[in-house]
């Protein structure tokens, strides 16, 4: 984003469900052109959680996040983002402590449709560390249209490792607005036995792209 560019990302939402527990999600992020190779990010989402003997709805914790993103060097380009999760949610939906966050994201465009992503992330919290990594590739069907398949490790302190598969397709609806579809599914270990998702991502800066 170019200095004062803003971008709206909405979930409509998504929806998660594991151990019996269905968790729906709209979140709700908020990113910020601050000029040269920055942007802020601003997160937060209203949840609703049900189980078999409990209900609850309420927001998250938000998160203040700032990017760091150079212009692609030939087919490669990369990012960095770090941010800080605070315990301000609802109470079914807060954390015990502050998380940081450190994300890397690579991507090489291998040809004019096709390309291969990369994304590693840390988060701390009460001194331990929880991992990602997710790999995927992409192709462009046309100018507006295009679909991915991904496939991602995830380590948690508390709980173990687990991995997901999925597929997702992205429409560039107007020069501002682009909508997203996404499904994910549990191949082992701890995770969630599925993921599925809908968003809108529109674009308020001066000039649409």
């Amino acid at each position: 984003l170019q200095a004062g560019d803003i971008t709206w990302e909405q979930g409509l939402p998504d929806w998660s469900r594991g151990d019996g527990t269905s968790l729906h999600a709209a979140d709700a992020l908020l990113r910020l052109g601050l000029g040269g190779a920055f942007e802020l990010q601003l997160d937060t989402s209203y949840n609703r959680l049900s189980a078999a003997a409990r209900h609850a709805s309420g927001r998250s914790d938000s998160s203040l996040g700032l990017k760091f993103a150079l212009p692609a060097s030939g087919d490669f380009s990369w990012g960095l983002l770090g941010s800080v999760t605070f315990t301000d949610g609802a109470r079914d939906f807060r954390g015990d402590a502050r998380q940081y966050l450190l994300g890397a994201a690579l991507n090489w465009q291998l040809n004019p449709r096709d390309s291969l992503g990369a994304y590693l992330e840390n988060v701390r919290s009460n001194g331990r560390d929880d991992h990602l990594v997710a790999l995927n590739a992409g192709r462009a069907l046309s100018d507006a249209f295009g679909v991915y398949v991904e496939a991602a490790w995830q380590h948690a302190a508390d709980a173990g490792n687990g991995s997901m598969a999925g597929a997702g397709a992205t429409w560039q609806a107007t020069s501002r607005v682009q909508l997203d579809a996404s499904f994910r599914h549990r191949l082992g270990g701890v995770a969630d036995t599925w993921q599925a998702g809908i968003g809108v991502s529109v674009f308020f800066g001066r000039n649409g792209h």
